[in-house]
């Protein structure tokens, strides 16, 4: 019978972590100032017919905090790129120079800020349902056990009310660095 719990409990912490897992590349793709090969993680480029990750289809660096260079590795991939990054809708105006793609990263504003801000607390949001659902789902699970005492279920469901409470701080501590990092100028 407790091998059955358990396997709840950890099935649980795993459905949490996944939570977690997704909040952090979210957070990864809001831009908190500088620049960052993962901002344009979403762009997805027309590489002979079909939808690629940019990443693949060429080397995405950057030199400094304000500038993105993407080196394609072929060079007739060029306008391909640029056409994808302008239809990703990120606010970027990418430069073509022959050889590579430059994109200037431009400061924030404190209208972006507080918009980003609310975005990282949408996000931080989604986690805390996910682990709410989690929870929901183990619940069931155990009020449904044959054969196991009442006293055996309700320690089980303090057990997951308690990962939980850890999950929802970690996401509450996660997204208040997440905010400053975004409000620091």
């Amino acid at each position: 019978m407790n091998e059955e719990i358990q396997f709840i409990l950890d099935s649980t912490k795993e459905s949490m972590d996944a939570a977690m897992l997704h909040l952090e590349k979210a957070f990864l793709k809001i831009r908190a100032g500088k620049a960052s090969p993962a901002m344009l993680a979403s762009v997805m480029v027309d590489y002979y017919g079909s939808q690629t990750p940019l990443g693949q289809v060429a080397n995405v660096n950057t030199p400094d905090a304000r500038t993105i260079t993407v080196q394609p590795w072929e060079k007739n991939m060029l306008q391909e790129i640029e056409k994808a990054i302008m239809i990703a809708n990120l606010g970027f105006n990418p430069m073509n120079n022959g050889d590579s793609i430059i994109i200037n990263v431009p400061p924030l504003t404190e209208e972006r800020r507080k918009d980003l801000a609310k975005q990282a607390k949408a996000e931080a949001e989604d986690a805390k349902v996910s682990i709410r659902s989690a929870r929901q789902d183990a619940n069931k699970e155990i009020k449904n056990l044959e054969g196991a005492s009442d006293d055996l279920k309700k320690n089980a469901e303090a057990d997951v009310q308690e990962l939980t409470d850890t999950f929802t701080k970690k996401t509450d501590s996660f997204l208040a660095l997440k905010e400053a990092e975004i409000m620091k100028v």
